[in-house]
């Protein structure tokens, strides 16, 4: 294993012990001293950023890459402000999730304690440095961090600030780090790291996510893939539905949450899809159709002909498929088949048609007449998420502080004996 890794992961184990033993105020200290640490060293972490980014400028990265690499003044002021948000929400450890007496007088109690040491492996986003350690402190769990090479200069500034809040607070000092390495090979001892981590959180590309994948032994949760569809129905409020698609693929195209396939009722595909393509085009949005949504809009900007492979794709980027269906069933079936089971949506005023939709989806997030944006940690109020999942385990959806947690039993008797 490499030495490095065995350090950190020796040094995590013992600020993992010390964390879960304390309340929330220490960690809540902290918090507010790393977002006020935060404004303060705005000039150092700009700084650092640029030379990231003008670093990774040099390969021509994707748009929505650099999107996400990116940090401004007013980026540094979301990310302080979601870190108080996260110190001003309950404090998650230590709550009992149920109790009851049995008829042998044992008192039994279920309640809520930290994971233990998480590891966090993620590309791109410097701010997740900040995001999911405060998160890892709120709910008493210590952190390995992996960040990727293309941010490590902001990385490094981050986790300082981090570190230097932990101490001042009282916290370890190794509650949160920052692997110094972000080689491959460091990577890969993290993820066959079972003696020392107790979950890895993944945030970043779908080649990342298989690698992890392939050569992980550690329990995993990624910010999983967001094949997302939104099915128009044939009592859809038309007033509702170019400002909802519009959200839901216009506003931030490269999120996971964004629409990707857009399902309409063949009785309102005719007076519907073509105010949603004048508005897509105008947003420089390409439409992808399937047969039926082609020939209704043959001719409007922006818009061609899908092919097969375009239903199961996460485009992230300005383009919709688009298939008219005939009933709500087929509009289930498809999704069936293609979605990533991350969020859908249906936008209805039929009750029953809803309902039927709700319950006949088992994606992270099922939403009627509302953007597929919404499935969001902050959006939820949970604060920054830790990802997204769409696993059935251990938890789905966005992931907040509850999710960062497990449990034990506690049983207390008075000399009771199991005979």
């Amino acid at each position: 294993m490499n030495s490095e890794l065995e350090t950190l992961g020796k040094q995590a184990r013992a600020a993992a012990r010390w964390l879960a033993q304390r309340n929330g105020e220490q960690k809540n200290r902290a918090l507010h001293i790393l977002a006020e640490t935060i404004m303060e060293h705005e000039p150092d972490i700009l700084g650092a950023n640029d030379e990231d980014v003008e670093g990774v400028q040099k390969g021509n990265p994707p748009e929505h890459r650099l999107a996400r690499l990116t940090l401004t003044p007013q980026g540094l002021e979301r990310i302080a402000e979601s870190v108080l948000h996260i110190a001003r929400l309950p404090e998650p450890v230590g709550e009992d999730l149920e109790s009851r007496v049995l008829p042998n007088g044992l008192r039994i109690s279920k309640r809520r304690i930290p994971i233990g040491v998480i590891g966090v492996i993620y590309e791109n986003r410097p701010a997740v440095t900040v995001e999911l350690a405060a998160l890892c402190l709120k709910s008493g769990n210590a952190a390995i961090l992996h960040g990727g090479p293309e941010t490590h200069r902001t990385n490094r500034v981050f986790a300082g600030l981090v570190t230097a809040a932990c101490t001042r607070a009282g916290l370890p000092e190794h509650a949160v780090q920052l692997a110094a390495s972000a080689d491959r090979s460091l990577l890969l001892d993290m993820l066959r790291g079972k003696s020392f981590l107790d979950l890895i959180i993944v945030r970043g590309s779908a080649d990342l996510r298989r690698l992890v994948e392939e050569y992980a032994t550690v329990p995993v949760i990624s910010n999983d893939a967001g094949v997302c569809h939104i099915y128009v129905d044939a009592k859809a409020d038309p007033d509702k539905v170019t400002p909802i698609l519009l959200d839901a693929k216009a506003r931030q195209p490269h999120a996971h949450n964004a629409m990707n396939t857009l399902l309409i009722h063949q009785a309102v595909a005719e007076y519907l899809l073509p105010p949603v393509a004048r508005a897509f085009a105008q947003e420089g949005i390409e439409m992808r159709c399937g047969p039926r949504a082609l020939s209704i809009l043959q001719g409007f900007q922006g818009v061609t002909a899908a092919e097969p492979d375009d239903f199961d794709t996460e485009f992230r980027a300005a383009v919709a498929a688009v298939k008219v269906v005939s009933t709500l069933e087929e509009a289930l079936e498809h999704i069936y088949a293609h979605s990533t089971r991350h969020t859908e949506a249906i936008i209805t005023e039929d009750y029953r048609a809803a309902m039927r939709f709700v319950n006949a989806i088992a994606s992270s997030a099922v939403l009627v007449n509302a953007s597929t944006r919404f499935n969001n940690g902050h959006e939820l109020g949970l604060g920054v998420e830790a990802a997204i999942s769409t696993r059935p385990l251990h938890a789905r959806g966005p992931l907040g502080l509850k999710e960062l947690t497990t449990c034990k039993w506690v049983i207390l008797g008075d000399g009771q004996v199991k005979a």
